[in-house]
């Protein structure tokens, strides 16, 4: 029974972590660059006045040992043009993506092969790190809306 305590716990900081990284990957699309936890607490007390943080609050977001209430959330989520939903859970709209995916179903060019062929022929580790950067634009698309 105490190790299914301590999993659970486990899963929560975890769930903190993964929401410190996207935070982070959200604010380094900002326009105003956030660089310290002190420049997270002013722009985000400038865009909820009503109840400020302090610099420990956004150390703690971005460090991973807390997250932020729904009315903060909503706010950093209106602030950083992301969903809610994936700045909390990493979700996205699954339908608009199983549908954009369906939809490019089409026969690969010749290029795409060659390019293909190309990626086979590099080492495994080489191939995560593109597998990663496609994923990252994936994302990228599915998550950062358009301004």
């Amino acid at each position: 029974m105490g190790l299914f305590f301590h999993t659970s716990s486990m899963c929560k900081t975890d769930d903190k972590q993964a929401f410190a990284t996207r935070l982070q990957q959200a604010l380094k699309r900002s326009p105003k660059k956030i660089k310290t936890a002190a420049d997270l607490a002013v722009q985000f007390t400038l865009r909820h006045p009503d109840a400020p943080i302090t610099t420990q609050s956004a150390h703690k977001w971005l460090s991973g040992q807390s997250r932020p209430t729904a009315d903060k959330l909503k706010t950093l989520a209106v602030w950083l043009n992301v969903s809610p939903t994936w700045l909390l859970y990493g979700e996205t709209d699954l339908s608009k993506t199983a549908t954009r995916r369906e939809a490019k179903l089409v026969t690969p060019t010749s290029e795409e092969l060659r390019l293909i062929e190309q990626f086979r022929s590099l080492p495994e580790a080489r191939q995560g790190l593109i597998q990663e950067i496609i994923e990252m634009c994936l994302l990228d698309a599915e998550v950062w809306q358009s301004r």
